[in-house]
């Protein structure tokens, strides 16, 4: 009796299951068809690239900074401004450089006084060299004819000698005193530079980026009062991963993404530097910018370098559906949609690159109808 029970509910389990997958059947059967059009999943040649993050920097950058010690006066800038080569940026109290300049061109004034004493004093040494000249030949012509003693021909010869002396030392007197005006007038031209150090310019045109002064602060020689970029001229210092370095080349066309000023920037690699930094195991490769519109210095940007060609499967965006963080593909298999979860890469021209989930010679639909679902029977279209 036990037995025949089981026999019973056995084969009532079996009907229900028979039902239920008679129904399904005519369930699948009786679904309509979904259009699509369909592709064949085929490789191509897609650029292999490789993207590096950096800052931009200036390529030419200054430290305003004094060269003598003196307090500021004015300071005619404020961080920001654009200001032009040679413009007046900062006034240093030069009043004591003013007083050296004058000490300067008071020793100079002296020293050629002192000159023209000397001049004055050749002048004299030649005219009793002269006297002297003419006084021994005629004590010597009357000492040959025994008219003058010996002692009056060599008070002659002695007069002769000491002007001859008088004037070598006048001459000797004369060329110090060049010397020291030449010296003296070394002294003014320093003393004037000197005072020129009062008056600090820009170097070049660009735009104040740091202030560090303001009037009544004592500048000191180096101490950083202001920096300052030059306009235009930047560039993107990259940190490239070390195992990336042999595949980039001076020279080589890269793309910048500038995120901030939403831009694209064709530049070219101008320097590697030698060194890699221990810490990070990178690289810094700096690229030169062409000028744009609001660029400035320590912007984020990213560096796209071209490595080459990869053979790769694409699909378009449009027969990918997202569900979550999910992305499926629709396959075609015996004339049924079958959804398959994939992993998809980088986008290329409106494709986008699948890494796994597709083989190539698969079909696939190209785009994803909103009723689509997995199992649906489907009709093809050109």
């Amino acid at each position: 009796m036990k037995s025949s029970f089981l026999v019973a509910i056995a084969g009532l389990i079996a009907l229900s299951g028979c039902g239920n997958h008679m129904r399904l059947e005519t369930a699948q059967t009786s679904q309509a068809p979904v259009a699509v059009k369909l592709e064949t999943a085929a490789g191509i040649e897609m650029p292999l690239k490789y993207e590096a993050t950096g800052t931009v920097r200036a390529k030419t950058a200054a430290v305003i900074s004094s060269k003598v010690m003196a307090h500021v006066l004015r300071v005619n800038f404020q961080a920001g401004d654009h200001v032009q080569s040679g413009q007046l940026l900062l006034e240093l109290d030069g009043r004591d450089l003013e007083a050296g300049l004058r000490q300067a061109e008071a020793a100079e004034r002296e020293a050629r006084e002192a000159l023209e004493e000397a001049e004055a004093a050749i002048a004299s040494a030649k005219a009793n060299l002269e006297l002297a000249q003419a006084t021994f030949r005629r004590m010597e012509d009357l000492f040959e004819k025994r008219s003058v003693s010996r002692q009056e021909f060599d008070e002659a010869t002695a007069r002769l000698r000491s002007a001859t002396a008088a004037l070598e030392m006048a001459t000797a007197k004369r060329r110090q005193m060049a010397a020291r005006i030449a010296q003296a007038s070394e002294g003014v031209q320093t003393a004037k530079i000197l005072l020129g150090y009062a008056r600090i310019t820009a170097p070049f045109d660009g735009v104040i980026t740091e202030k560090h002064v303001e009037p009544g602060n004592l500048a000191a020689p180096g101490a950083a009062l202001a920096v300052m970029e030059r306009d235009g001229a930047y560039r993107l210092e990259a940190e490239v991963e070390e195992s990336r370095l042999r595949q980039i080349r001076s020279g080589q066309p890269v793309t910048v993404i500038l995120d901030s000023l939403n831009q694209t920037l064709a530049a070219s690699v101008s320097e590697i530097l030698p060194s890699v930094d221990p810490a990070s195991r990178t690289n810094s490769v700096r690229i030169d910018l062409p000028p744009a519109p609001g660029l400035r210095s320590g912007m984020f940007g990213r560096a796209v370098f071209s490595l080459g060609e990869r053979r790769v499967l694409t699909v378009p965006a449009a027969a990918v559906r997202e569900q979550g963080q999910l992305q499926l593909l629709f396959v075609a298999e015996g004339g049924r949609a079958r959804s398959r979860l994939v992993t998809l890469g980088d986008v290329y021209q409106g494709r986008r690159e699948v890494l796994s989930g597709l083989r190539e010679g698969e079909q696939y639909v190209a785009q994803v109808p909103a009723p689509l679902a997995d199992g649906a029977p489907l009709e093809v279209r050109p």
